[in-house]
């Protein structure tokens, strides 16, 4: 058999095996965010946002969510967990003058999540893949409400823990920094980094597309919250995602 001959029968195979069952299936978020420039922050700055939810995957006989993009999986589930952090210097931030740079980060991790009918919570583990390579843990729940068809608006309480490599570099200062800088000396130790409540609300255009506002207050605590870097305790952010879902 020739190679496109091989290549037109894969590709008809393929297609033939896709039409049967669903293997992945997922949803991709972007749109702009509002936040603080770094974290503990008195300004805030507009930037690109994103989000990356798994749906169902199907690997053999293993199956993990649902197939049925209108299917609310209820009870104990697994889920992924993702969070990007901006870069922090000094050149876009004049009163950082003598801290080291932070490179941007990508967490990555996973979770348990759960749901019941207006009702629903998760607890994530993530590790900092690129840039902070240090562990953050993350809980929340929400109460459910729709209060008209193809709306869908969530409202609950988050809590953000953090390893001491993680506090440490978002919030300590090393002794050779507060000699280059105007901020003391200051040991950041693990602990809950912040607590608070988010908001959001979704409208789904169809199974394929949908768009989400968010709300989001925090404010920042233990180590944290007593930074010398922290010039504003309370942390607030609005975002705008428009959503796509994809099915293979």
């Amino acid at each position: 058999m020739s190679p496109r001959l091989f290549a037109f029968a894969a590709g008809l195979a393929l297609s033939a095996a896709a039409a049967q069952a669903e293997t992945l299936a997922f949803s991709v978020g972007v749109g702009a965010q509002m936040q603080q420039d770094y974290f503990g922050s008195a300004d805030d700055s507009v930037g690109p946002t994103g989000s990356f939810s798994p749906r169902y995957l199907r690997l053999g006989s293993v199956e993990i969510g649902d197939p049925d993009p209108n299917a609310v999986s209820l009870g104990f589930h697994p889920r992924g967990s993702f969070r990007f952090i901006g870069e922090r210097t000094a050149d876009d931030n004049a009163e950082l003058a003598g801290l080291e740079d932070i490179d941007l980060s990508v967490e990555l991790g996973g979770g348990v999540g759960f749901r019941s009918t207006g009702f629903q919570a998760f607890a994530d583990l993530r590790y900092g893949v690129v840039g902070h390579e240090s562990v953050v843990a993350e809980v929340g729940a929400d109460a459910i409400a729709r209060p008209v068809r193809d709306v869908t608006v969530t409202l609950g309480p988050r809590v953000l823990w953090g390893s001491e490599d993680f506090v440490e570099t978002y919030f300590g200062v090393t002794p050779a920094e507060a000699g280059a800088s105007s901020f003391p000396a200051y040991d950041a130790g693990s602990g809950l980094v912040s607590a608070g409540l988010e908001a959001n609300i979704t409208y789904d255009f169809n199974t394929d597309w949908a768009v989400r506002g968010t709300a989001t207050w925090d404010r920042f605590l233990g180590d944290a919250g007593d930074s010398p870097i922290v010039a504003d305790e309370d942390a607030f952010g609005l975002s705008v995602q428009v959503i796509r879902s994809f099915a293979f």
